[in-house]
């Protein structure tokens, strides 16, 4: 049995004690972010946007296993928000592929217009924009429902084939579409709810969609721009400093092992209430993730000034385009993928060079003070970024 099998699985409860205080402490970070976010200069304003866009947009396709080139990312982010000159090279800017300008026109399209109403329309032109014909062989349905064909998740253990989920009958898709898009449009037209009913909202929202999943690909990827834009709704701003798409890409097995748990209805609460639309443990865990994302948003607005500092200290400076996209995929790691540094033999994967010039490149942004050593030595040297006798780790 199913969650959408139980009786009103749609009429979603909380132990509200329990979630209280998390849920504050998300409020508070949140306000603080927003504080945050509102003195930055412009300029500054529209690279941390810039900043977050990119960490949204490749990590919402690696957790569906899809890994995006970062430069055609980045290209088509910088010239969506208008920043052709930020760091790129021409070469750069040159890569943006359909593939990329599609999934940056989803995700800002998703945080725009927050008082229009959603409509399945739109959904399914997300949906669609995740498979532009050039990039992509497989036959896939896209702009419109799935067809009636079961949707079931599965995946091979042992050579035997293990259902993890089934979503509704294609029957009753349509009807369920409709109740929650009714559902979702209530919000803009009220404008009612506390700020904390609204974080919640965009828990439902994404349990509830992602359940239904309407297509025959990219629900997951629709399902968090969903959820991006509930929680712009909630925030009451088009413009996002955090990315809850990086945060969940970190924590995936725990992301599909908490929606398996409640879909199936084996979470602490359901049992316990004995309703599957006790969905206390998903809220948690949602809220946890959120927390982390808009921590990472706050440490980003701080990080987006260093790396401003780092392109005016260097504006001057002679580099390489392969010393340039290795520093740009530094910055752009926001401190996570790298925060160890970089070795050589890492450079030698990112700029497609030998070992040898690898190693060159390295003592050559060293001594041009773009980088620094890290403590240690030998086979294991590793460099941080420096910007102004700081390093950035």
């Amino acid at each position: 049995m199913y969650i959408w099998q139980s009786p009103n699985w749609t009429k979603f409860t909380y132990h509200k004690a329990k979630v209280e205080p998390l849920l504050k402490q998300v409020l508070d970070n949140q306000r603080q972010l927003i504080g945050r976010a509102a003195d930055l200069p412009e300029e500054l304003d529209l690279r941390a946007q810039m900043d977050s866009l990119i960490q949204s947009a490749l990590k919402t396709s690696e957790i569906e296993g899809e890994i995006l080139n970062v430069g055609s990312v980045r290209s088509s982010v910088a010239r969506h928000l208008g920043l052709e000159t930020s760091g790129l090279t021409q070469s750069q800017k040159d890569l943006a592929t359909e593939q990329s300008d599609s999934l940056i026109t989803l995700l800002t399209d998703a945080t725009s217009n927050l008082v229009k109403p959603l409509t399945l329309k739109q959904l399914c032109d997300w949906q669609s924009a995740l498979f532009p014909k050039a990039a992509t062989f497989r036959n896939i349905k896209t702009g419109q429902l799935r067809d009636e064909a079961p949707m079931q998740v599965v995946s091979q253990t042992r050579g035997r084939e293990v259902i993890h989920f089934e979503a509704p009958s294609r029957v009753e898709l349509s009807d369920q579409m409709t109740q929650f898009i009714d559902w979702f449009n209530a919000y803009p037209q009220t404008q009612v709810n506390s700020a904390s009913d609204n974080i919640i909202r965009a828990a439902f929202a994404h349990l509830w969609f992602i359940t239904l999943h309407p297509f025959e690909d990219g629900n997951g990827r629709v399902t968090r721009a969903l959820t991006d834009r509930a929680l712009a709704q909630s925030e009451q701003t088009s413009v996002c400093f955090y990315s809850l798409s990086s945060v969940i890409e970190q924590n995936r097995k725990g992301y599909y092992d908490i929606l398996e748990s409640t879909q199936g209805l084996k979470t602490v609460s359901q049992i316990k209430s004995g309703h599957g639309n006790d969905v206390t443990d998903w809220v948690m865990w949602f809220l946890t993730i959120l927390n982390q994302a808009i921590e990472q948003g706050l440490k980003r607005i701080d990080r987006v000034v260093s790396k401003t500092r780092f392109w005016q200290q260097h504006s001057q400076t002679i580099l390489s385009v392969r010393q340039i996209k290795v520093l740009n995929r530094l910055l752009d790691s926001n401190g996570e993928e790298f925060e160890l540094g970089i070795n050589a033999r890492k450079y030698q994967s990112i700029a497609a060079v030998s070992k040898a010039t690898a190693t060159r490149d390295l003592s050559d942004l060293l001594s041009k003070n773009c980088l620094v050593q890290a403590a240690g030595g030998g086979r294991s040297t590793r460099y941080l970024l420096n910007i102004y006798d700081k390093v950035i780790v």
